[in-house]
């Protein structure tokens, strides 16, 4: 019974649509159009207007995109280009400091009037007890043991051992083992600096608590220790305090940056003078 109900429901349905649909074909509106076609052309435009909408938002993402992307590569590329200009910035910012250190280097050799050549540092051996490099330097350049390494800032250190053949260890003056004889700039006292437990600082030894010295006065070698030329900076009293014996502690703090050593000065031996020149001709 219900199916049958809902059969002569549809079938009623059906026949209503089809008589409008029929009436509509016949049926003219004002401007004299069918209206069938009138309802057709409304719901056709408003699905192109859909499609037209749909089509052209995914257009406009796709154009975007595209746009994003080149974008992206200009900005690598870009990226890149300044990576470069970075790089060749600090190569060239090397090269100068390398440049001004070896003029720096060449005018302290001049000034100091000692047999020298010139050497650079190719190994590093920092431990808690032991601060030594190893330069390209050796017995071939006339490097012998004992001899004084410096640079233009002040004192670095002295060769230990024997030199090889075409290289050296040096043993940095902030080595815990470390000593050289040393003067107060100023007044003239004079101690024994010696290397540290913290190796940015010096020890000046043996200098009673009566002598003159203050902070921020300049420490100098003093040539007693037969190693280093009498002149060359130490570096600079950071601390002077009285001690509990016949000494002062003082701390000193080196001249040189230690680990930024690159080129250096070795002090040789002195030349032997020149022989005399043999009188030209016999007697007469």
């Amino acid at each position: 019974m219900i199916d049958l109900t809902r059969r002569t429901g549809v079938s009623l349905l059906v026949a209503v649509v089809g008589h409008l649909v029929l009436l509509s074909t016949q049926a003219n509106t004002a401007a004299g159009v069918p209206v069938l076609q009138t309802v057709a052309f409304g719901v056709f435009s408003e699905v192109q207007r859909a499609v037209t909408g749909t089509v052209g938002t995914v257009g406009g993402l796709w154009s975007g995109y595209v746009e994003l992307q080149a974008v992206r590569a200009e900005n690598e590329s870009l990226r890149r280009e300044l990576d470069s200009v970075r790089l060749q910035w600090q190569l060239d910012r090397a090269g100068a400091q390398r440049v001004r250190g070896l003029e720096a280097l060449l005018g302290l050799r001049d000034a100091a009037g000692l047999a020298t050549v010139g050497a650079r540092i190719i190994g590093n051996d920092a431990t808690p007890y032991f601060r030594t490099v190893t330069i390209d330097r050796g017995r071939r350049d006339g490097v012998r043991p004992d001899a004084a390494v410096v640079s233009a800032a002040g004192v670095v250190g002295r060769v230990v051992d024997e030199p090889g053949h075409r290289a050296s260890r040096v043993q940095l003056l902030i080595d815990r083992n470390a000593a050289a004889g040393a003067l107060v700039e100023r007044s003239r006292v004079a101690g024994l600096v010696m290397g540290d437990a913290d190796d940015r600082l010096l020890r000046m030894e043996y200098v009673s608590n009566l002598e003159d010295v203050e902070v921020g006065d300049t420490v100098v070698t003093s040539g007693s220790d037969g190693i280093y030329p009498k002149g060359f900076v130490i570096g600079d009293v950071t601390v002077v305090q009285r001690g509990p014996g016949l000494y002062r502690t003082i701390h000193v703090r080196p001249r040189i940056r230690f680990g930024d050593l690159d080129e250096v000065l070795v002090i040789l031996p002195d030349s032997p003078p020149p022989a005399p020149l043999a009188a030209a001709g016999g007697g007469g």
